[in-house]
């Protein structure tokens, strides 16, 4: 059995080869006594400016007793700890039996659409994927334009196509969760264009540049396995029979689908209207709404990093902050060396995001500062009343933008005085910008977060938050204002025989990689229940 081995730092600047001789001195053996080794975790410690140093945890495999060398390590460094070490692997359930007239149809391209339907193809389900949007890379040309200052395509955007939401949102793999499923789906990354670090990081990060090649690797090899995707296909109504699911009405003809992943995206409003119309089971959630901030790239790098100049070995800082008060205030989706972009599902209305490329080389910093809206503050009772309370302010931020898709901005500073800021206002985004009282454009509750949370974060950089800092907004897509119930084993909606809410739209993820992982785990529930079509391959 491997051991673990924890705590084991390294400056910034040494080769990750010297864990090596690390693990060595520390086992008390030579280095052929190594059978193998890998790195389970990847961490940067900025506690002390002076002594930057990544920290390691790793597993290594001896040629002689595995107790014995833990018992070296203890005696010989006691700043690491060692342990055997085991992973529970990532396991399939046994093949149902109950048979599938047609392919299982994954609605939505996404994180949780795509592992879904990769690991249903992979086991002979040939699954049908149904993309509203476009191919990854007509989609590319779609976003380029509209960030030129062309036209919003309403099925093709930075929400809508093939890859969901994440892929032009700064492809960060970064997930509370730990265990097999989340491993696996790390791997994929890695296997199909990622990069191998992605599987240990503490915050890998992979661009937004990188993700549509990866999106394009993991349809490729889907489609080997014997999966179909349409794109350009909207499913607009559900043929439901005595609370079964009989087939997918959509925008180019029927389709019969007795199993259908709903993978569909935090910001397919028309699709929850339909489903709600159609009595599928719906309720408000929780989500987060604010708005975004925007800094110079090097001042957040002098803060995290000191004045060595580290950015040089480990690229631009990120951070990650909460002010707690009477409603907490949260940093979300940090964007180092990124930009601020226009996240627009649908016309007459404006709503801001992050992202950044893989080399981070833009001068701007931008991260979400973010406020939880419980339902109790939709101000309707109606299950897609947090819905409309998105559209309500982000109708307003497009009426100040005039239309042209202009981003409201405001000096942090000015934020908290409550004054139009005079002076000429740079960003990152690239459409222009429109000068704004940004309180506004918001609810009650992200204003009173912000007055209250900015000060203190502010004092906790030593007036460094703050300076040269500008807000836009409003960012309302944090989360899913909505959650489609589903049985807790079988994953199946309460509702719909045949029909398996699925990601972040239906309310069970919060990322790229929580998706993808809910997408192998409703795979798992559909492969439980169903037989395959034909044999793996």
């Amino acid at each position: 059995m491997p051991i673990r081995l924890s705590n084991l730092r390294l400056p910034i600047e040494e080769s990750e080869q010297a864990l090596v001789e690390r693990m060595t001195h520390a086992l008390g053996v030579p280095r052929d006594a190594l059978a193998g080794w890998r790195i389970l975790r990847k961490s940067l410690d900025l506690r002390d400016k002076r002594d930057l140093a990544f920290v390691y945890s790793t597993e290594v495999a001896l040629r002689d007793d595995e107790r014995a060398g833990i018992d070296r390590v203890r005696r010989r460094d006691r700043s690491l700890t060692a342990e055997l070490h085991t992973e529970p692997p990532f396991e399939l359930p046994p093949p149902g039996t109950e048979p599938l007239a047609q392919p299982p149809v994954i609605v939505g391209s996404g994180p949780a659409g795509l592992f879904a339907a990769l690991l249903l193809a992979e086991h002979g389900y040939r699954p049908l994927v149904l993309e509203r949007g476009t191919a990854v890379r007509d989609r590319i040309v779609d976003v380029e334009r509209l960030e030129s200052g062309g036209p919003h395509d309403p099925e093709s955007n930075y929400l809508f196509g093939e890859g969901g939401a994440g892929t032009f949102s700064d492809g960060k793999l970064t997930c509370r969760n730990t265990g097999p499923d989340v491993r696996r789906v790390l791997e994929l990354f890695a296997e199909h264009k990622g990069k191998p670090g992605v599987i240990y990081e503490h915050r890998p990060h992979l661009g937004s540049n990188r993700l549509p090649a990866i999106v394009k690797a993991l349809r490729q090899r889907t489609i080997a396995l014997g999966g179909e995707f349409r794109f350009r296909t909207r499913v607009e109504d559900l043929d439901l029979s005595e609370g079964r699911l009989r087939a997918l009405m959509t925008s180019a003809g029927t389709i019969p689908a007795h199993v259908a992943v709903l993978a569909i995206g935090h910001s397919a409003r028309d699709t929850f209207e339909m489903l709600l119309r159609r009595g599928v089971p719906m309720e408000a959630k929780a989500f987060q709404f604010g708005v975004r901030i925007e800094q110079p790239q090097a001042q957040i790098n002098r803060v995290q990093y000191g004045e060595n100049q580290a950015e040089t070995i480990l690229g631009p800082a990120d951070y990650s902050l909460v002010a707690h008060g009477s409603r907490d205030l949260f940093t979300f989706c940090m964007c180092a060396g990124g930009q601020v972009i226009p996240s627009v599902s649908e016309p007459g209305r404006f709503c801001t995001n992050g992202m950044s490329l893989s080399r981070r080389a833009s001068p701007w910093a931008n991260s979400g500062l973010m406020v939880t809206i419980e339902p109790a503050m939709f101000g309707s009772p109606h299950t897609l009343a947090g819905i409309e309370l998105q559209r309500h302010y982000e109708g307003l931020a497009l009426a100040r933008s005039r239309g042209e898709l202009l981003c409201p901005i405001q000096n942090a500073r000015d934020f908290l005085a409550r004054r139009l800021s005079s002076e000429p206002l740079s960003s990152s985004y690239r459409r222009g910008v429109v000068a704004t009282q940004l309180a506004e454009l918001l609810p009650p509750a992200v204003i009173e977060a912000l007055d209250t949370g900015l000060p203190l974060l502010d004092r906790r950089w030593r007036g460094k938050f703050l300076d040269q800092a500008t807000l836009v907004g409003p960012e309302a897509r944090g989360s899913s204002p909505v959650r489609l119930p589903r049985d807790k084993a079988t994953l199946e909606s309460t509702g719909v025989v045949g029909l398996y809410p699925s990601g972040e739209g239906a309310g069970y993820a919060g990322g790229i990689v929580s998706a993808a992982v809910d997408g192998l785990r409703v795979a798992k529930a559909v492969m439980a229940r169903y037989a395959p079509l034909e044999p793996r391959r």
